[in-house]
């Protein structure tokens, strides 16, 4: 693997890549019939990008993957938002570095970011019916808490809403 440069803000620039990220990632979910995404809500990208909660991971001169962060989840996570949290939203992966555990260099931002802020946990949410994913995320420290489904409301993008969720949990 080429070295990985810093994980960065994605800038607008990004944008057109961005979303080739997710069109691959949606038509490699079709033909493996795999459980996600059907569509994505470009609206948000632009949003967390807008408000710099959208970042990269580059290797060499390309984008390797994204990912969206927050640090409040009321409508997913209820009552156990507490403001004590990251929270990983939207995580995709360009498929040319499939195999190069993109995931856990985003995890070990992740937590730098989060122990600065002191927070408690890092927190996720996927689909409720992808036991290999839930696996994969369990693979790297994080605990099952429960599956939920989301509600219908603008407030969360449309790939979101209505979903069987599984939420995932990792204790700092």
């Amino acid at each position: 693997m080429e070295p990985v440069n810093k994980i960065l803000n994605a800038v607008e620039s990004d944008l057109p890549v961005i979303c080739n990220l997710f069109e691959k990632a949606i038509q490699f979910l079709k033909e493996n019939n795999y459980i996600g995404w059907k569509s994505y809500d470009k609206a948000f990208i632009e949003s967390d990008m807008a408000r710099r909660l959208l970042f990269k991971v580059t290797i060499g001169n390309k984008i390797a993957c994204i990912f969206s962060v927050c640090y409040s989840d009321p409508i997913i996570w209820r009552e156990r938002e507490t403001g004590n949290a990251m929270y990983l939203h939207r995580i995709v992966s360009n498929r040319i570095f499939a195999g190069e555990k993109l995931f856990g260099l985003v995890l070990d931002w992740a937590i730098g970011e989060a122990k600065k802020l002191k927070l408690d946990y890092i927190r996720m949410d996927t689909w409720a019916d992808n036991g290999k994913i839930i696996a994969y995320y369990k693979s790297y420290g994080f605990s099952f808490i429960e599956n939920y489904t989301t509600p219908d409301t603008d407030d969360l993008p449309i790939q979101h809403r209505n979903l069987s969720v599984a939420l995932l949990q990792l204790t700092l």
